[in-house]
């Protein structure tokens, strides 16, 4: 039997590059989205399509994934893809919106992945690879610094990260892998006008050009259709590294797959920054130790 993918938005962007790309390895994909009119290309690639909002409450999305395993059996990739980004200043930004942001971002993420795990840890481990399943969060380049306008999107992006991270080291006794996609800019339409979303709040302060949000905004919009990172590229890396195929042969799956010369860049400069920053208050870090009971 073919392994099995679930994919959440995959009416476009990464979510679809990598339904494609399972396809054209035979797999089996489960293609989600909202609206399931605009999965009609990955229907007639060979992709089971489904509706369905990650922002949809508990009981609903386990039904869903019940309904996944009856048809298929079991679910050996599940990845969540389903995010946006809120552009707006951390004060411009309402509590509606925050809320909203990490409801699709972080805990559609988490409604999904505690829907399919009992049926994961429950299925035999794949003869093909030694593992019952891999689990895949969308963090960013994001995860890794504060971005003026982007404060509320670099937040989701730590948490899906901090997520992946926990669910490594939990699932590993289930022979479940876990990992964290921090891709860098990548040419999707992530960043269109339409995609999106900005603070329904706009403080003129923060519009001047001179200051470190105005420069920032003006840059997605000029970085739009301009980024270096190729998602078909890239979402082939996703599956070698999930399978453990083509160049991730004989290779571990890492905790966090990093895609692009860009997000390196800025996850190398954010390691030097805090080596330095440690060696710096290195003593006064260790003064707040406590000494230790006899």
């Amino acid at each position: 039997m073919p392994p099995v993918w679930f994919i959440t938005a995959a009416s476009s962007g990464f979510g679809r590059a990598i339904a494609l790309a399972a396809l054209r390895r035979g797999h089996t994909v489960v293609a989600t989205a909202r609206n399931p009119s605009r999965l009609a290309d990955l229907a007639a690639a060979g992709a089971h399509t489904l509706a369905f909002d990650v922002t949809s409450p508990l009981p609903a999305v386990r039904d869903l994934a019940a309904a996944v395993f009856a048809q298929h059996g079991r679910v050996d990739y599940l990845v969540n893809a389903a995010g946006y980004i809120l552009e707006g200043a951390i004060e411009e930004a309402s509590p509606e919106e925050v809320l909203a942001s990490f409801d699709t971002n972080v805990f559609g993420a988490m409604r999904t992945i505690q829907a399919f795990l009992p049926h994961m840890r429950a299925q035999p481990v794949s003869a093909e690879n030694g593992v019952r399943g891999a689990v895949a969060t969308f963090g960013s380049l994001g995860s890794w610094r504060g971005a003026p306008s982007g404060g509320v999107y670099g937040m989701t992006k730590w948490a899906c990260s901090a997520l992946a991270e926990t669910l490594a080291a939990e699932l590993a006794p289930f022979q479940i892998k876990a990992t964290v996609v921090e891709p860098g800019y990548f040419r999707t339409g992530f960043l269109n006008p339409s995609a999106r979303v900005s603070t329904k709040a706009r403080i003129e302060a923060y519009e001047d050009e001179s200051t470190p949000t105005g420069m920032s905004r003006r840059r997605l919009a000029v970085t739009d259709g301009r980024q270096l990172g190729d998602v078909d590229k890239g979402a082939e890396v996703i599956v070698d590294a999930l399978t453990g195929t083509g160049v991730a042969s004989g290779k571990a799956l890492p905790v966090r797959v990093v895609l692009g010369s860009d997000a390196e860049g800025v996850i190398r400069n954010k390691m030097a920054e805090t080596g330095r920053i440690l060696d710096e208050w290195s003593e006064v870090i260790r003064s707040t130790d406590a000494p230790l009971p006899n």
